[in-house]
C-alpha cells in the first residue's frame, strides 16, 4: 500500500504548499506529486521551490512555469529556472502494480487545455465525463493526475480514475491518494471549505 500526496497549482504560495506538506508528514505519504503550475499569480516562487525540492516532491511543468522561463528577466542561473528546467512535461510511472500518469493539463504532454468535469457551481457533468471516456478510449494508465482547470475531483472516467486536487491556494485544496485501492480523500486548506471551481474573476472579488 502507498500514499501519494497531491497538489497543483500552487501558484508561488509557501503557505499553501506548507500547510499541504504537514498534512502530507502527519499522514505518512510515501511521495508528493504536484501537477505542475508551482509559478504564476503571487510573487512567493523561490520559497515555494524550496519546499516543493526539500520535500522530494515529483512535479511536472505548467503554463505558468513554461512562462516564468521565457521571462526576459530570468537569469540563466536563477535557481527557480535551473529547477524549472529540469522538470518533465509529463510523469508515467508504476505504484503498487498502478501506473500513474501526470501531466499539467491533459495527456500526452499539455499544458493548455485541460480537463473540466464540473460546471460553476461545482456540480460533475455526465456529458463532460462522457466526452474525455472517448477522448482517453486507449489510454492505458490506472491513474491520471491533472491540474490547470482549478477544479478539484476524483472521477472514475472510462477505464482511468481522474484526479484532480485542485489549486492549493485558490480552490483551497490537496489530496492523498492511495494506492493500490485507487481512492483520494481531500484536504481544505487555509481554513476554508473547498471550492471545487475556481475563475481568476473569483479572486478579484475575494480581494476586493
Amino acid at each position: 500500500m502507498a500514499l501519494i500526496g497531491l497538489l497543483s497549482d500552487v501558484h508561488a504560495t509557501p503557505a499553501a504548499v506548507a500547510e499541504a506538506l504537514s498534512i502530507f508528514h502527519k499522514a505518512g505519504v510515501d511521495a508528493v506529486f504536484c501537477a505542475g503550475d508551482i509559478a504564476g499569480y503571487r510573487d512567493g516562487v523561490q520559497e515555494t521551490v524550496a519546499l516543493l525540492q526539500e520535500s522530494g516532491c515529483h512535479s511536472v511543468l505548467g503554463n505558468h512555469d513554461v512562462g516564468y522561463l521565457q521571462g526576459d528577466t530570468v537569469e540563466a542561473d536563477d535557481p527557480v529556472a535551473v529547477y524549472f528546467r529540469r522538470l518533465p512535461a509529463f510523469i508515467d510511472t508504476v505504484i503498487e502494480g498502478r501506473r500513474v500518469y501526470m501531466v499539467h493539463a491533459e495527456p500526452p504532454d499539455a499544458c493548455h487545455g485541460g480537463i473540466r468535469l464540473r460546471d460553476s457551481t461545482g456540480a460533475v457533468q455526465p456529458d463532460r465525463v462522457a466526452h474525455w471516456a472517448q477522448q482517453l478510449n486507449g489510454f492505458e494508465p490506472d491513474v491520471l493526475i491533472v491540474g490547470h482547470t482549478h477544479q478539484v475531483f476524483a472521477e472514475q472516467v472510462g477505464s482511468t480514475l481522474i484526479v484532480n486536487p485542485g489549486s492549493a491556494p485558490f480552490n483551497y485544496s490537496c489530496a492523498i491518494l492511495r494506492l493500490p485501492e485507487l481512492t483520494v480523500q481531500t484536504f481544505p486548506l487555509s481554513g476554508r471549505p473547498i471550492k471545487m471551481t475556481w475563475k481568476w474573476g473569483d479572486h478579484l472579488r475575494e480581494d476586493a
